[in-house]
């Protein structure tokens, strides 16, 4: 009997490591995505700033970049919430895991709803992340073609 419930335990915990590991993963994308975070918000202030106290003639490429980090921030502000989504429905799916293997329930469709639901947060995650790498180049075009332009 003891053997019996030990194996059964042991499946049971091989079950939960999927969504464990994806956790570890999602957790190392968060962390990339709250420091992309950081940096807009600097950058966006540091531009706010200029833009306040900066010569005129640099008002209308101040106010494109401004518009661009506003849209980074919106972007990245939808990716780690799709990614903490995510990581809450694995948290959920190993949870409702041990209650299906500890109470004896079958919940093996709800499991699966679970997992594809933290699976399709991860990729709504790395599409808004994908978008702010795009519109990220967008803003480092602009300061080319800024750097490029005669001077005074």
């Amino acid at each position: 009997m003891v053997a019996d419930t030990s194996s059964g335990f042991l499946n049971v915990i091989q079950t939960a490591i999927t969504p464990v590991i994806l956790l570890s993963g999602v957790g190392a994308l968060m962390l990339t995505l709250t420091n992309r975070l950081g940096r807009v918000v600097d950058r966006t202030r540091s531009l706010a700033g200029d833009l306040r106290h900066g010569p005129s003639e640099h008002r209308a490429h101040l106010e494109s970049q401004l518009a661009i980090l506003w849209r980074r921030a919106q972007l990245m502000r939808r990716a780690v919430t799709y990614a903490a989504l995510s990581m809450l429905s694995s948290c959920l799916l190993v949870l409702a895991i041990f209650i299906d293997a500890s109470e004896r329930r079958e919940f093996g469709l709800g499991l699966v709803v679970i997992f594809m639901a933290s699976i399709l947060l991860l990729i709504a995650a790395l599409i808004a992340f994908l978008r702010d790498i795009w519109l990220s180049l967008e803003a480092l075009a602009l300061e080319v073609a800024k750097a490029h332009e005669p001077g005074p």
